[in-house]
């Protein structure tokens, strides 16, 4: 994208989310067996319900994974067991030893629902696959990383018949920054490169990561990722959006200048982790809007809708460089 190409144009005073007025949405009280929050979920239509795959703290310390589902998106009900907990045996048991975090849900078609989520553990943080079809039974695939990676999202098709994803090391090389890789069998992963990185004194200038399965549009596919900003109290989470190009996902068109979301509501911005908003979950709607899912706090879920063509204007003519000097 050549500098002054694209015309700028006035930005709207009104909210880019919209939240929902009864946030948060799901609380650990909303729970049947004991934990301490409810945040990071995977979000995906099913059968004509919303699934969330949540994450929740047990009282130990250690994450699993909770199963709740809603025919509206936006009142959900925990089924009455953990939907996955870390494995007892072989090779899972022994990255999953800590627990398993944040996981998102990619949408295959004729391959079910491709599942990847954090395993940690001595070794620490890795990424698992896995699959299921029914979200009742789970099949774990292979660990797809090596320490440290996290925040892996998957392409819902493919490109040149390889899979694509996104992800981000764990690391102070290239610091916290977006690379996408490339797969024949979902197993084995390479070609990998960085194609997004933070930007200094921004926003996100301490780390991006990948958030929400990207979501086909016309003009691109849209990806909703966190960004992450050190201040002399911490740091603060907070939502961006950035396109792809269609037949090249490796290729971004424009990443938001601005964010589309930060901490303001009280449960964003105190709780088990302060000042964060952090998604695993987007759902496109009908009407041309995306319900987008966040943790708010690491401690509760909320959610709230924003209009896709907006969050496409914003990429193509409200942008910065995916890769700033």
């Amino acid at each position: 994208m050549k500098g002054g190409s694209i015309p700028i144009r006035p930005m709207s005073k009104s909210p880019v989310v919209k939240r929902y007025k009864r946030n948060p949405i799901l609380t650990k009280d909303d729970v049947p067996y004991p934990v301490a929050t409810v945040h990071n979920a995977g979000v995906v239509k099913h059968n004509g319900q919303y699934v969330m795959l949540f994450r929740s703290h047990r009282h130990n310390g250690r994450s699993i994974i909770g199963k709740a589902v809603s025919t509206d998106g936006i009142h959900f009900k925990v089924v009455a067991e953990p939907f996955l907990t870390p494995a007892t045996e072989g090779i899972f048991a022994e990255y999953e030893a800590f627990g398993v975090e944040d996981l998102r849900i990619c949408p295959m078609p004729e391959e079910g629902y491709l599942l990847t989520y954090s395993g940690y553990s001595p070794h620490g943080v890795r990424i698992i696959l896995a699959r299921t079809y029914d979200f009742k039974k789970v099949e774990r695939i292979a660990p797809i990383s090596q320490a440290d990676m996290r925040n892996v999202i998957i392409f819902p098709q493919k490109f040149n018949g390889k899979y694509v994803r996104l992800d981000r090391p764990h690391s102070e090389i290239s610091p916290w920054s977006i690379w996408i890789s490339f797969s024949p069998d979902l197993v084995h992963w390479g070609n990998s490169r960085v194609i997004m990185k933070p930007a200094k004194y921004h926003w996100d200038e301490m780390k991006v990561g990948p958030g929400a399965t990207p979501i086909r549009t016309d003009d691109g596919w849209l990806h909703i990722f966190h960004g992450v900003y050190s201040t002399m109290d911490g740091s603060v989470y907070r939502l961006g959006v950035a396109l792809h190009d269609l037949n090249d996902p490796s290729r971004i068109l424009g990443v938001a200048d601005d964010w589309i979301l930060q901490p303001e509501d009280p449960w964003e911005i105190a709780g088990y982790v302060h000042n964060v908003v952090f998604t695993c979950g987007a759902i496109p709607e009908e009407n041309g809007t995306v319900r987008i899912y966040w943790g708010g706090a690491d401690t509760v879920m909320c959610t709230g809708v924003a209009d896709i063509s907006r969050l496409v204007e914003l990429c193509l003519h409200h942008s910065r460089p995916p890769m700033p000097n």
